[in-house]
Protein backbone atom coordinates (compact mmCIF):
# COMPACT_ATOMS: atom_id res chain seq x y z
CA UNK A 1 0.00 0.00 0.00
CA UNK A 2 1.62 3.18 -1.15
CA UNK A 3 1.24 6.17 1.01
CA UNK A 4 -0.04 9.12 -0.61
CA UNK A 5 1.62 11.68 1.63
CA UNK A 6 5.58 11.54 1.26
CA UNK A 7 6.54 13.53 4.27
CA UNK A 8 10.20 13.80 3.40
CA UNK A 9 8.95 15.48 -0.36
CA UNK A 10 6.23 17.67 1.44
CA UNK A 11 9.02 18.59 3.49
CA UNK A 12 11.85 19.50 0.89
CA UNK A 13 8.49 21.82 -1.01
CA UNK A 14 8.11 23.73 2.07
CA UNK A 15 11.76 24.28 2.48
CA UNK A 16 12.51 25.13 -1.21
CA UNK A 17 9.44 27.20 -0.91
CA UNK A 18 10.73 29.24 1.95
CA UNK A 19 14.64 29.34 1.03
CA UNK A 20 14.05 29.98 -2.23
CA UNK A 21 13.92 33.30 -4.01
CA UNK A 22 13.53 34.49 -7.10
CA UNK A 23 17.24 36.52 -6.89
CA UNK A 24 18.77 32.64 -5.99
CA UNK A 25 19.79 31.10 -8.95
CA UNK A 26 19.30 27.42 -9.06
CA UNK A 27 21.79 25.02 -9.58
CA UNK A 28 20.99 22.97 -13.45
CA UNK A 29 22.15 19.33 -13.81
CA UNK A 30 25.76 18.99 -15.78
CA UNK A 31 27.69 15.86 -17.14
CA UNK A 32 30.96 16.61 -18.57
CA UNK A 33 33.68 14.18 -20.13
CA UNK A 34 36.66 14.17 -22.77
CA UNK A 35 36.08 12.77 -25.85
CA UNK A 36 39.30 12.66 -27.73
CA UNK A 37 40.65 16.30 -28.03
CA UNK A 38 37.65 18.05 -26.62
CA UNK A 39 35.34 18.33 -23.64
CA UNK A 40 31.96 17.89 -23.93
CA UNK A 41 29.38 19.50 -21.18
CA UNK A 42 25.51 18.86 -21.37
CA UNK A 43 23.44 20.85 -19.15
CA UNK A 44 20.04 19.72 -18.22
CA UNK A 45 17.91 22.87 -19.00
CA UNK A 46 14.50 21.61 -19.71
CA UNK A 47 11.75 24.08 -20.70
CA UNK A 48 14.16 26.65 -21.33
CA UNK A 49 13.84 29.67 -23.95
CA UNK A 50 17.01 29.08 -26.10
CA UNK A 51 16.71 32.64 -26.22
CA UNK A 52 17.82 33.06 -22.40
CA UNK A 53 20.23 31.07 -22.18
CA UNK A 54 23.37 32.82 -21.83
CA UNK A 55 27.13 31.54 -22.09
CA UNK A 56 30.07 34.08 -20.98
CA UNK A 57 33.75 33.19 -20.93
CA UNK A 58 35.94 36.04 -18.58
CA UNK A 59 39.26 34.57 -18.43
CA UNK A 60 39.41 31.15 -17.24
CA UNK A 61 35.85 31.44 -16.03
CA UNK A 62 32.56 29.75 -18.07
CA UNK A 63 29.29 30.59 -16.70
CA UNK A 64 26.09 30.01 -18.17
CA UNK A 65 22.44 31.05 -17.21
CA UNK A 66 19.42 30.61 -17.95
CA UNK A 67 15.87 31.98 -17.44
CA UNK A 68 12.21 29.94 -16.76
CA UNK A 69 8.96 31.89 -16.61
CA UNK A 70 5.89 30.18 -15.37
CA UNK A 71 3.53 31.30 -18.13
CA UNK A 72 0.71 34.05 -16.85
CA UNK A 73 -2.27 32.76 -16.38
CA UNK A 74 -5.04 35.04 -14.67
CA UNK A 75 -7.62 33.19 -12.93
CA UNK A 76 -6.13 29.92 -12.77
CA UNK A 77 -5.94 28.09 -9.28
CA UNK A 78 -2.57 25.60 -9.39
CA UNK A 79 -3.10 22.41 -7.56
CA UNK A 80 0.96 21.91 -8.12
CA UNK A 81 3.62 23.75 -8.83
CA UNK A 82 6.71 21.64 -8.96
CA UNK A 83 8.55 22.98 -12.01
CA UNK A 84 10.40 25.88 -10.70
CA UNK A 85 11.11 28.97 -12.43
CA UNK A 86 13.72 31.60 -12.17
CA UNK A 87 17.20 31.88 -12.65
CA UNK A 88 19.52 28.83 -13.43
CA UNK A 89 23.76 29.35 -13.20
CA UNK A 90 26.74 27.02 -13.14
CA UNK A 91 30.56 28.57 -13.18
CA UNK A 92 33.24 26.35 -14.51
CA UNK A 93 37.16 27.53 -14.12
CA UNK A 94 38.68 26.01 -17.33
CA UNK A 95 42.35 24.99 -17.29
CA UNK A 96 45.32 26.48 -19.62
CA UNK A 97 44.70 23.94 -21.56
CA UNK A 98 41.89 24.64 -23.17
CA UNK A 99 40.83 26.99 -26.72
CA UNK A 100 38.32 29.47 -24.92
CA UNK A 101 38.35 31.05 -28.60
CA UNK A 102 36.81 27.71 -30.01
CA UNK A 103 34.05 26.81 -27.57
CA UNK A 104 30.49 26.06 -29.32
CA UNK A 105 27.20 25.51 -27.70
CA UNK A 106 24.20 24.10 -29.15
CA UNK A 107 20.23 23.31 -27.24
CA UNK A 108 18.32 20.65 -28.52
CA UNK A 109 15.49 18.61 -26.53
CA UNK A 110 16.13 20.64 -23.25
CA UNK A 111 19.80 19.90 -23.28
CA UNK A 112 22.73 22.17 -23.61
CA UNK A 113 25.61 21.01 -25.00
CA UNK A 114 29.32 23.19 -24.80
CA UNK A 115 32.11 21.73 -27.06
CA UNK A 116 35.48 22.84 -24.94
CA UNK A 117 38.76 21.94 -27.13
CA UNK A 118 41.86 21.41 -26.13
CA UNK A 119 44.26 23.11 -26.98
CA UNK A 120 46.91 22.92 -29.36
CA UNK A 121 49.89 23.23 -26.81
CA UNK A 122 47.85 20.89 -24.59
CA UNK A 123 47.51 17.83 -26.71
CA UNK A 124 50.22 15.01 -26.71
CA UNK A 125 52.87 14.97 -29.09
CA UNK A 126 56.49 13.81 -29.88
CA UNK A 127 59.31 15.21 -28.67
CA UNK A 128 62.84 14.35 -30.47
CA UNK A 129 65.40 13.48 -27.95
CA UNK A 130 69.54 14.16 -29.42
CA UNK A 131 71.71 11.07 -28.40
CA UNK A 132 75.34 12.90 -28.58
CA UNK A 133 74.84 14.28 -31.83
CA UNK A 134 74.04 11.47 -33.40
CA UNK A 135 70.66 10.81 -35.22
CA UNK A 136 67.74 11.88 -32.95
CA UNK A 137 64.97 9.23 -31.64
CA UNK A 138 61.08 10.29 -31.58
CA UNK A 139 60.00 9.40 -28.13
CA UNK A 140 56.04 9.87 -27.22
CA UNK A 141 55.61 12.24 -24.46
Amino acid sequence: MSNPFDVLSQLDRLASGVFDTALTPRLMPVDLFRDGDQYVLSADLPGIDPASVDLDVDGQLLTIRAERRTPANDGVQWLSHERPDGSYMRQFTLGDGVDVERITANYEHGVLSVIIPMAERAKPRKIAVAAGGAEQKQVRA
